[in-house]
């Protein structure tokens, strides 16, 4: 094997800063410090270690590998190398509810066991962590893969879905906003979203016009005649979501998209931005997703939709995903569009969203005969 050149940097033990934790999970260089142009490309290296995940996901895996190795020092165990005895004492005890957990810092006891689905994501935060420090963890291993099917088993229950939102749905929930600044973001946020099938990333990571150094998902084009073209990064590439123009300005996404932009006064960067206490005033900042799901659970009940249930069922049923689900079981087309405009890979997937769609549609009872 040929030597390296004399002028080649060591680099071997000069490691990312992971993302997880901000913590240099090796930063030596050997005798002499590293220089700054090493110093420029691992900075260089890093912000593009760090796009490849949102933040979102970032700070959920830096909150399971604070939780596992806190677990771990006050039981006695090492957090490193991954064992997999120890994880299945770990996802055992947080089913069981005998983790201790922390809040600001503190120690939380009585802490409740934590569900399934809570569960499978620890061990997915935990062997993305464990990757990155260079020692994978073995999820089949039977320590943890029998301990997590008796988990299962045991504490398993249906899946809660949040309640779809339709069309009927969505032009009550637009008639409870305002006519103000507010009320005109809100209501291009929620036909937007609806007719877009969008989540609730991405209605606040659009721009109003494509800027490549933004840090949105995507950004709208306007067809005076058409409708709104959204083109959108997600996980597996880009993709254009077409909306088109609605039956009445009341509840056409289009037009109430052109009349925010107006009102705002918005030219560039993000679309949809937080409105100061004046509701005059725009901010320059995009808007927090956080405020969708708001958005959607407050109109929904302003609105009284599912007004069958009781008032605390009802609070617990809307979220932004409320959109998604809403159009995929409102469009009566082919699946096939509804699987296209909502980027899913398999018809399979878009069918998890329909959720009264095609209830009953089918009569295999009669059609058996009986």
């Amino acid at each position: 094997m040929e030597n390296p050149p004399a002028n080649t940097p060591e680099i071997d033990n000069f490691a990312y800063r992971d993302p997880s934790d901000g913590v240099d999970l090796v930063i030596e260089t050997g005798a002499s410090p590293p220089s700054a142009r090493l110093e420029a490309l691992v900075a260089t290296a890093t912000a593009y270690a760090n796009a490849a995940s949102s933040e979102n996901t970032r700070d959920a895996y830096a909150k399971d590998w604070r939780h596992f190795t806190a677990w771990c020092r006050r039981e006695g165990f090492e957090p490193l190398p991954p064992s997999s005895q120890v994880i299945g004492l770990y996802i055992g005890a947080c089913a069981a509810g005998s983790v201790i957990d922390t809040a600001a810092g503190k120690p939380k006891r009585g802490a409740p066991a934590l569900s399934v689905a809570t569960i499978e994501r620890r061990l997915s935060g935990l062997a993305w962590n464990f990757t990155q420090r260079g020692v994978p963890m073995d999820r089949s291993d039977r320590h943890i893969a029998t301990v997590l099917a008796g988990i299962r088993r045991k504490h398993g229950t249906p899946p809660r879905q949040k309640e779809a939102v339709l069309g009927e749905d969505i032009k009550a929930m637009v008639n409870t906003l305002g006519h103000d600044l507010r009320g005109l973001r809100d209501r291009a946020i929620l036909l937007l979203g609806f007719a877009g099938g969008l989540r609730r990333s991405e209605i606040v990571g659009l721009d109003v016009v494509r800027d490549d150094h933004s840090d949105g998902h995507g950004w709208i084009e306007i067809f005076p005649d058409q409708g709104v073209l959204v083109t959108l990064r997600g996980k597996t590439g880009w993709r254009q979501v077409e909306v088109g123009r609605g039956a009445s300005d009341q509840t056409c996404p289009v037009a109430a998209v052109e009349s925010w932009i107006r009102f705002g006064r918005i030219a560039r960067g993000p679309l949809f931005r937080r409105i100061f206490k004046d509701n005059k005033t725009i901010d320059v900042e995009r808007l927090s997703d956080k405020h969708v799901a708001r958005l959607v659970k407050q109109t929904a009940l302003a609105a009284g939709v599912r007004s069958d249930l009781p008032e605390g069922e009802r609070a617990g049923l809307f979220s932004g995903h409320s959109l998604r689900a809403g159009l995929a079981s409102s469009a009566e087309i082919e699946e096939r569009y509804v699987q296209k405009q909502l980027g899913h890979a398999s018809a399979e997937m878009t069918r998890k969203y329909q959720r009264r769609r095609d209830r009953f549609r089918t009569n295999l009872t009669k059609a058996s005969g009986l």
